[in-house]
């Protein structure tokens, strides 16, 4: 019973970034690829960086004690994960090999359990709102990369 209200939740918090969350959902349900589309920049911004990186990062978030990490999505096809930080984060990331969707992008998401294809969650939404902090996440990139990446935290 708490895995369905988790999920119930998740799609509800990652849908609410758009305009219709009811079309959000819709899409995930009922739609041929069960994804859709949804702005970054309201509720969250998303730092991606290239696939080798990103599974490391995420590895090690995952594991991290006390820590509860925010939302990481896999695109196998793209090989590129993105970590979902807070809002505003976009305009302060200036690292080199990384991009970041903030305010006026777009990112196309799976349903908050969909745990296969080329476009999944590692690290699906919990429901709470709960992100990846900037400042944890870019020392984790440094760490995982094994050398110096500057300009999240800001």
């Amino acid at each position: 019973m708490a895995l369905m209200w988790m999920r119930s939740n998740a799609s509800e918090w990652l849908a609410a970034a758009s305009e219709d969350p009811r079309a959000r959902k819709r899409e995930w349900r009922l739609g041929i690829r069960g994804v859709t589309l949804l702005p970054a920049g309201r509720l969250w911004d998303v730092v991606i960086v290239p696939q080798e990186l990103g599974l490391r990062v995420a590895g090690i978030l995952d594991d991290l004690p006390l820590l509860r990490p925010g939302p990481v999505l896999w695109d196998a096809r793209r090989y590129q994960v993105g970590f979902f930080v807070p809002p505003g984060t976009a305009s302060r990331c200036v690292c080199t090999g990384l991009r970041c969707a903030g305010e006026d992008a777009w990112i196309t998401a799976p349903a908050p359990q969909r745990r296969r294809g080329s476009l999944r969650w590692l690290i699906s939404p919990d429901g709470t709102g709960t992100l990846n902090q900037p400042e944890v996440l870019e020392l984790t990139l440094k760490r995982a990369a094994g050398k110096s990446v500057l300009g999240l935290s800001g």
